[in-house]
């Protein structure tokens, strides 16, 4: 760092938190990464699954969606910032049970905004919340898929990821994996417009989903049928035996001397050997006493810390909001309104409401009256807060 100020390279370690020698404020990695990646494997996986991603962007937004042939690759944090736009929409969905690591997504702001507008029915939607909530889900549908096929192969008991959480920010400021890791890359078409949507694994889970697909398969890893010889040590023994033959074209003069050589450095080493004593011999020939390590369990216990972690702001107060409905007026209309004035809202008659805990959706419901007061009844739970109720 420069005397008085600093570059715009320590400020993206900054706000990515990358140790800059030191500087306060860094963030520890999260996962470690890796180069070990089978990708033939997961370009399989991922063309498995496009045409059911497509599917779920279609049934989520009601728009025709379509998604081109995927792209696996190594990368690093460099090479994906120097693929994404400067602002984005970043959904992190950690692998939590099964795999541990870290699941990004990133989309244009362009993209959120069309998925957004076919949703709501919105010309030109802003990123707000809302926008991000809707956004968490359809990634959340994706994510989902990608579950049940990786289970498919009964590797992975109780995979699950968290609860997507979706923010909108410049590039430099997402959390990236650390180290190598496994871009997907899917070409997107909706509503007839060129779209991307970037997923970046962390290399463990990677190697991880490689594992559960069978893939990763090395001839390295692969038996040897010559007696656990690898085939180096084999050459190494062959190259010893094609020695031989010039020895056996030298005279047996020329053999006769080394070999007496050899005859008086063997005497000489006789008698070193009879004057060292009996009971250095012994503690030669007595083999040493070797015990096995015992390593502690290592394996993540979730559960425990979870629940009590919770049990601590069980008694916190949150805001619930039912919402009747939304509409858009001019500032003229608002200002135009008066007693009696009528306002129309985009929920029809009978239509479920909106059940919100701090202004994010979580359920719908049916008002009903209770002694001469409004209420509330819950008549379906979003997916997402199952995923929560699962964590807890």
């Amino acid at each position: 760092m420069s005397e008085g100020s600093i570059s715009q390279e320590e400020i993206d370690a900054l706000l990515s938190g990358v140790d800059m020698g030191g500087l306060s404020g860094a963030v520890p990695a999260t996962s470690a990464g890796s180069t070990n990646i089978d990708v033939p494997t997961l370009e399989k996986f991922t063309s498995g699954i496009k045409d059911r991603l497509a599917e779920n962007l279609k049934n989520f937004t009601s728009g025709e969606a379509s998604i081109g042939t995927p792209v696996v690759e190594i990368s690093d944090r460099d090479q994906l910032l120097a693929k994404i736009p400067e602002i984005v929409v970043a959904v992190m969905a950690d692998y939590s049970t099964g795999l541990n690591g870290d699941h990004l997504f990133v989309l244009s702001n362009e993209f959120a905004q069309k998925i957004v507008s076919l949703v709501n029915k919105e010309e030109e939607p802003t990123i707000d919340d809302m926008a991000l909530s809707l956004i968490s889900e359809a990634i959340n549908m994706h994510s989902s898929t990608e579950i049940d096929e990786l289970a498919k192969s009964g590797k992975l008991p109780g995979l699950a990821t968290g609860v997507p959480e979706a923010v909108n920010q410049p590039k430099a400021m997402i959390r990236i994996p650390q180290g190598k890791f496994a871009l997907f890359t899917f070409p997107i078409t909706l509503e007839g417009q060129p779209y991307t949507l970037w997923e970046a694994v962390s290399g463990p889970v990677a190697e991880g989903m490689v594992n559960a697909l069978g893939g990763g398969q090395s001839a390295q890893s692969a038996p040897n049928p010559m007696g656990g010889f690898s085939a180096q040590p084999m050459q190494n023994m062959t190259g010893g035996m094609q020695m031989q033959q010039p020895m056996q074209g030298m005279g047996m003069g020329m053999m006769q001397q080394p070999v007496q050589n050899m005859g008086m450095g063997m005497g000489m080493m006789q008698q070193p050997m009879q004057n060292m004593g009996m009971g250095m011999m012994q503690q030669m020939q007595t083999p040493p006493n070797v015990q096995s390590l015992s390593y502690p369990n290592l394996a993540p216990t979730m559960t425990t810390p979870e629940q009590g972690n919770i049990g601590l702001i069980m008694d916190v107060y949150m805001e619930v909001t039912v919402e009747l409905g939304r509409c858009k007026k001019t500032i003229k209309e608002i200002l135009g309104m008066g007693e009696g004035t009528i306002i129309e809202l985009d929920k029809l008659a009978g239509e479920p409401v909106d059940i919100l805990v701090n202004h994010k959706a979580i359920a719908k419901g049916e008002v009903v009256v209770i002694d001469e007061n409004f209420g509330v009844r819950v008549t379906e739970i979003l997916p997402s807060i199952e995923h929560v109720t699962q964590q807890m």
